[in-house]
């Protein structure tokens, strides 16, 4: 199937509505959660001071749990509101924040938020490689109405991305294991985003090898 199949019609007012969503908006929304987390567990005691009802979280790293929690769930609702969609994996990672988030607060024990970043990126990993051993480039999936790959593109790219994603697991596992709380946020925070972006962009030439832009008769095929 050709992944341009996957893409809306642009008549589609839902396309039309999500495409005019101001991309700075669409950055913040992505990253305000994790800016509040930084912001809440470098001053979770003067939150507590100025808000007493945050001293009932506990400790910074709680705080900064609840808070983080709240900030999810506004971001998942604006970007609800705005695009009448939501993207898998916010909504997963959200999901899993949700969870792990409750378990760290009612348990007070912070290893749940702390393992969240863990469980994320092995669902995503192992979701992407366990989708490639039944044939299935599930990547085309969720990058179909950015890029036109051809098949053999939408396999790479999806090995790669899923070896990405167990990697930036077992780097979580480094830190937050060898290191204090704060320096796990300050890395989760200001570490993930920059490897983020550097292992996308190095990912160009296999794009820009495999893409359809300006190619005729050549079908590209995510799902298979």
């Amino acid at each position: 199937m050709n992944p341009r199949i996957l893409e809306r019609d642009p008549s589609d007012p839902r396309k039309q509505k999500k495409e005019g969503v101001n991309p700075l908006l669409k950055l913040v929304l992505e990253l305000g959660p994790l800016m509040v987390f930084f912001f809440a567990n470098a001053r979770g005691a003067w939150l507590s001071q100025k808000f007493p009802v945050l001293a009932e979280f506990g400790g910074p790293i709680f705080v900064a749990t609840g808070l983080f929690m709240g900030a999810t769930a506004i971001a998942l609702a604006a970007s609800w509101l705005l695009t009448r969609t939501l993207p898998i994996m916010p909504m997963v990672s959200g999901v899993v924040v949700f969870v792990f988030g409750a378990l760290t607060l009612y348990l007070q024990d912070d290893i749940f938020i702390k393992m969240k970043p863990t469980i994320v990126n092995m669902l995503f990993g192992g979701v992407l490689l366990g989708g490639l051993f039944f044939g299935k480039s599930l990547l085309g999936y969720v990058f179909g109405s950015a890029f036109s790959l051809d098949a053999a593109g939408w396999k790479k790219l999806t090995f790669r991305w899923g070896l990405f994603f167990l990697f930036l697991a077992l780097v979580n596992e480094v830190v937050w294991r060898n290191f204090s709380t704060d320096a796990w946020v300050t890395f989760k925070v200001w570490g993930i985003m920059p490897i983020t972006l550097l292992f996308t962009f190095s990912q160009m030439p296999l794009i820009m090898r495999h893409s359809l832009e300006g190619k005729t008769g050549t079908e590209g095929k995510p799902g298979k």
